[in-house]
This record gives C-alpha cells, structure tokens and sequence, in this order.
C-alpha cells in the first residue's frame, strides 16, 4: 500500500454550537447505508482553479435518464469537435456545490467529458444552505441513488460526445458512491474513489474496472475498512493501487476546506488521478 482517508466529519471547534447540535446527528450515505456523522468546516465556496467561463471549455446543465426520472448533471468538455473519454464526478455529502462543478472543469480540461451529477436532483437540486444539503443527503434512498450514478455511466457510454470509455471518480460521500458505482456497473473502465466508504468484501468480485484509491492518514474511521478491501481486491484478481497521504485529513483534496485542504496531498493525487484515467480510458 503506497499512501491513505476520513468519512465527513470536520472539526469540530471550528463550528458554533448551533451548528454542532444541529449537525451532531446528520449522516452520510454511502453504498446503501447510513455510514458517518458530518460536521461543517468553514468553506470558502467561491475558491475556484478554473473559472466557469474559461473559453476553452463547453459547460452546460444536462439530464440524463435515472431511476425514477431524470437526473440533472453539470457537463463541462474541451471546446471544439471531437469525440474525448468521459469521467463522472461524484459529489461529496454536501450536495453539487461550486468545489465539484470546478473539479469538473479540471477533468474536462485534462482531455474529457465530465459530467457531475446532482444527486438531489428530485428533492428539488442542492440548496444554498449546506446544513439543508447534508441532511437532505442522508435521507436519499441508498438503491435508487446507487441506480441514478451507474446510470450516468450508461449515459455517457452512448454520448456521441465520448469515445465510450468511462471513468468515475468521487471524494468522501461520493468516494464512497464511485466504490458502488464499480460493484454495480460492470461497464464502468476506471474508479478513483476519494478516502471513501469501502464496499462490503461479498461485492468485490462485481467489480470489472480498474481501481486507483486514495486515503488520508489521519482518517481512523474510513481507513478501518481498507485491510479487508484491499484482501477482497486481491482474492478477486481486480487491478487496484491504493496510495495512503501521510499527515492528510479526510477531504485533503477540498481546496475551499480552509481546514483540511493540503495542496501538497491534493497535487500528488491529483496527478495520480489524471494519469490513470489517461491511461485507462484511451
């Protein structure tokens, strides 16, 4: 095991104490299960790498065909003709904030079409409020999620946008929900789940795509799982590399997590991350 991850919770001392009780309880849901207790760190959710007006981007709100109905998504993709691989972009227990559109663009500027689904499309979309959004999260019906994001996959697998080959990637809630979406969709080419919850060891053997897995090391309760996952990936015969970040916290990669973000983490996974999907989904 090279480098490692957190489930959502955040400091604590950094929140008020209406905050805290409100959040004490809330839950995010992960591979069909209520799975951690989240608090909010102070966020600064206009920090952004690439604007969302870069000219050398296509973005748009799209939808494709969910579970029951449509799914809204944000699609971002290099400007110009040209058929490019896909990657979905899975949210982390907040909602579709600004962080993952941005993530989004990242990835579209690397050479693909990503597209970053809102899984509180039927609740009526991600609020403003991220209280509101964490707790609207953790009563999502685990199925049907699970069943709205390996839906994406198929979406984007017909695109005439995409050469059909697809990746998936996701950070805590949504690293979690990428590890779902490869035991569920067996045509999925590539995983890169984000310090997320780990699918059970019965699941294992679904999975068909290759997987690159990221945790933080100062992540006890998501890294508790990863002994057993790992054993599972490797009774299995599945491709994997899982990169343990010594010293990182959960949501290491959430730059406008003003308390959890580190750049130097965040870079190394990042170049990781684009480098196999290159590699991958050619």
């Amino acid at each position: 095991m090279n480098q490692q991850n957190k489930y959502c919770p955040e400091d604590p001392k950094s929140m008020k104490s209406s905050r805290r009780q409100f959040l004490k309880k809330s839950a995010a849901l992960a591979g069909g299960s209520v799975v951690a207790f989240s608090m909010l760190p102070p966020l600064n959710l206009n920090a952004q790498i690439i604007n969302s007006d870069d000219p050398r981007l296509v973005t748009e709100t799209i939808s494709y065909s969910g579970e029951n109905g449509k799914v809204l998504a944000y699609l971002a993709k290099p400007i110009g003709k040209g058929k490019y691989p896909a990657v979905i972009v899975i949210h982390e227990n907040r909602g579709l904030q600004p962080h993952i559109k941005d993530v989004a663009r990242r990835i579209a500027l690397e050479g693909f079409v990503a597209i970053a689904p809102d899984a509180l499309t039927r609740q009526g979309g991600t609020p403003a409020s991220l209280e509101e959004a964490v707790g609207m999260i953790s009563k999502l019906d685990a199925e049907a999620t699970k069943k709205d994001f390996t839906a994406a996959v198929a979406y984007l697998k017909t695109n005439p946008q995409t050469t059909g080959k697809v990746g998936c990637t996701g950070f805590c809630w949504g690293g979690g929900m990428t590890n779902q979406v490869a035991v569920n969709c067996p045509d999925l080419n590539a995983a890169v789940p984000y310090y997320g919850k780990q699918p059970k060891a019965e699941d294992v053997p679904k999975i068909k795509a290759a997987m690159l897995i990221h945790y933080a090391g100062k992540d006890d309760w998501i890294n508790g799982g990863i002994s057993e996952f790992e054993e599972a990936l490797k009774k299995a015969k599945i491709e994997y590399q899982i990169f343990m970040y010594e010293g990182a916290q959960h949501a290491f990669n959430n730059d406008t997590n003003t308390e959890r973000y580190n750049k130097e983490a965040a870079a190394l996974a990042w170049k990781r991350t684009i480098g196999f999907f290159k590699e991958k989904l050619q």
